[in-house]
């Protein structure tokens, strides 16, 4: 006989509905690039079938970082820089979950660079997704890492001085990095393509997704939206496949090996045209979690005893309280 709760478990893993992966209704500005990225996601839980009490979603602070508000699934939102600790604390703990990492450029790229360097390093099984406006969008327009050179802004009026950081190149250059890949939120079927290799990459894949803001630079990507010549598509069979309708459009390609790093740094040092794909995918690098056996000793009995343990040292027994109550003789 099957339980009713496994039937619904087993119902919902052969047709789930892109619905049951939204939350609340999104409150980013209309145009955002966040709205593409969490329409790829949603889709992607529906067509691998994540259950959602397997999933996780974790964040910083920022615009991007409202992401697991949105997401029925657990969801964490930390604070302004911590999502990967955060995030490699849970694949430790709970090593069968799915970990999705959002955060934004000034959340990744500056408070939280020596925690995003350091993931890199440890290359946990997890999805990392920096939304990169290139702007401190929640905070009303302040310059960021990846801010353009001369860029004017509430905290650089006269232009932004320091040539832009380029976190694929910085990622490229930590050791141990396993899966580098940069998309544009208006190619929809890249940008989908994209984080479903990534997901399906065992290891910490680290995906780039230039992503629009309308409130404050409205026009910064409108040369390379209006010009599909400046998009460079990368494509191979360790990559992503460009289908034939979307080629028709974006004619500018180039075959690139994911194997190939010297390839990918190379291709990331090119800012226009923007490249777009799969830089670098190295499935050999061995996930931290594995060389550590993560969640192997939290049985349900060892973290019952424990939570127990550190609960008994506030519990006030009726016994010890009523010792004492008693006067002194």
């Amino acid at each position: 006989m099957i339980h009713a709760t496994e039937c619904l478990l087993r119902l919902y893993e052969e047709n789930p509905e892109l619905e049951q992966y939204q939350a609340s209704i999104p409150r980013w500005c209309t145009g955002c690039g966040d709205n593409a990225i969490l329409a790829a996601v949603q889709r992607l839980c529906r067509d691998e079938k994540l259950r959602p009490e397997k999933t996780v979603f974790v964040s910083g602070i920022g615009c991007s970082s409202r992401f697991p508000h949105y997401m029925k699934t657990y969801g964490f939102h930390g604070i302004h820089g911590r999502a990967l600790p955060i995030a490699e604390g849970v694949k430790m703990a709970r090593p069968d979950l799915h970990v999705f990492v959002a955060t934004g450029d000034g959340d990744c790229c500056s408070i939280g660079a020596a925690h995003w360097i350091h993931g890199i390093r440890y290359n946990m099984n997890m999805t990392v997704l920096l939304h990169d406006n290139q702007i401190y969008g929640l905070t009303k327009m302040q310059a960021s890492p990846t801010s353009p050179k001369g860029l004017r802004s509430n905290t650089t009026p006269r232009g932004a001085y320091l040539e832009p950081l380029n976190p694929l190149s910085v990622t490229l250059g930590v050791q141990n990095a396993s899966f580098v890949a940069q998309v544009v939120d208006w190619i929809p079927e890249v940008l989908y393509d994209v984080i479903k290799a990534a997901f399906h990459h065992r290891g910490l894949s680290f995906v780039r997704i230039i992503q629009r803001c309308p409130e404050w630079l409205p026009n910064l990507f409108e040369p390379w939206l209006n010009d599909p010549q400046r998009i460079l598509l990368l494509n191979h069979e360790r990559g992503i496949r460009v289908s034939a309708n979307l080629g028709k459009v974006y004619k500018n390609q180039q075959a690139h090996d994911p194997l190939d790093i010297d390839g990918a740094r190379k291709i990331a040092s090119v800012a226009d045209p923007i490249p777009v794909g799969i830089l670098y995918r190295n499935p050999d690098v061995p996930c931290y979690e594995d060389l550590r056996h993560a969640g192997q000793l939290r049985t349900p009995e060892l973290v019952r005893s424990g939570l127990e343990a550190e609960l008994d040292r506030f519990t006030v027994w009726p016994q010890e309280e009523g010792k004492r109550a008693r006067p002194a003789a």
